[in-house]
């Protein structure tokens, strides 16, 4: 009945071993789970950094386009309609849309 101390040894050295396997299976685990969150994480901020470049760029091509546009506009109208440079525009005009409608 009587425990001797080489078995009382023994399993506390079993029971120290058992912790420090249990210890680093949990710390395997979760740097495991902590990669995969930085995977993703990397991957989201990887689109979001797109996404706003992409949105720069059309907000910058959307309004370098309107006030080019615009400014035309602008002048055209503020021309007299009866000189040489309006009937030049309006003869240019006509011979760019007979140039692109196609021939029947």
């Amino acid at each position: 009945m009587g425990a001797t101390a080489g078995n009382i040894a023994n399993d506390e050295l079993q029971s120290v071993g058992d912790a420090f396997r249990g210890a680093a299976t949990d710390a395997a685990d979760q740097a495991a789970e902590h990669a995969a969150t930085v995977r993703r994480t990397v991957v989201k901020g990887g689109a979001q950094v797109v996404r706003g470049a992409s949105r720069i760029v059309y907000s910058s091509s959307y309004v370098l386009s309107y006030a080019v546009v615009y400014a035309a506009v602008f002048a055209a109208h503020s021309l007299p309609k009866e000189n040489p440079v309006m009937h030049g525009f309006r003869d240019g005009g006509r011979a760019a849309k007979k140039a692109l409608k196609p021939e029947v």
